[in-house]
């Protein structure tokens, strides 16, 4: 049997709930939580507020040599880069369009590709994003695909946003900023978003949280008793 790699990947476009259910289910199962999104939104932050042009460009592929790249601290500090917790700043809804740009090039998904890799080594990983089942993982030994309609994802970031008292952001902006981040990470040529052909489709769109968390540990498990894994 091939070796497979001891990674729970989930995948999906923006809003689909990869956040609040890989960090729910990695708290459950024990696992390492890694919320690769956030890796993109702090190297977006960081390289915005440096002034940089977010695009290939040699300015730009100096300051990733030169740069330090911290993740999963502790619970308090997600991520910090070059010494500063941006735990708090990348949740800013500005950020997401950040995101959106530097996850275009492709030395940032190189350099931040090679940092995600580097977290398994630690221990069985959750880890969600965009292409961790196709490329960063292509032999996770279970692969989820979690999506839902555009509307029912802008419902939920505009819900959130409300709860962070941050509601100044019309329901209609939001959704419009999800739809043109889904045309972007379909159609970018550097690791667009597709569901890997060995991945579960899990549509939640007409699902609660915790129907979503005991759909996804039944195919966690179904998984590994599949390939004789112990988790």
């Amino acid at each position: 049997m091939m070796n497979v790699d001891k990674v729970v990947a989930i995948d999906g476009p923006s809003g689909s709930g990869k956040s609040s259910i890989a960090k729910a289910i990695a708290k459950e199962l024990g696992f390492l939580y890694v919320d690769t999104g956030a890796m993109y939104r702090a190297l977006g932050y960081y390289l915005d507020h440096k002034h940089m042009i977010l695009t290939p460009n040699q300015e730009l592929f100096h300051a990733l040599r030169d740069l330090k790249f911290g993740y999963g601290e502790s619970e308090s500090v997600q991520v910090r880069v070059d010494g500063v917790d941006l735990t708090q700043k990348i949740r800013e809804h500005k950020v997401s369009e950040l995101a959106s740009l530097v996850s275009q090039i492709k030395e940032v998904r190189d350099y931040l590709t090679k940092i995600q890799r580097e977290l398994v080594l630690k221990k069985i990983c959750v880890m969600e994003g965009r292409d961790i089942g196709t490329v960063v993982f292509p032999h996770a030994f279970c692969k989820i695909f979690l999506t839902a309609s555009a509307k029912v994802r802008a419902l939920r970031r505009f819900n959130q946003l409300k709860d962070m008292h941050k509601q100044d952001i019309p329901f209609e902006k939001i959704l419009e900023d999800i739809e043109l981040r889904d045309q972007r990470d379909i159609n970018r040529e550097e690791s667009p978003l597709i569901k890997a052909h060995d991945a579960e489709l899990l549509d939640t769109s007409d699902l609660n949280f915790l129907e979503v968390i005991e759909t996804v540990k039944r195919i966690i498990v179904k998984k590994a008793q599949s390939q004789n894994l112990s988790i």
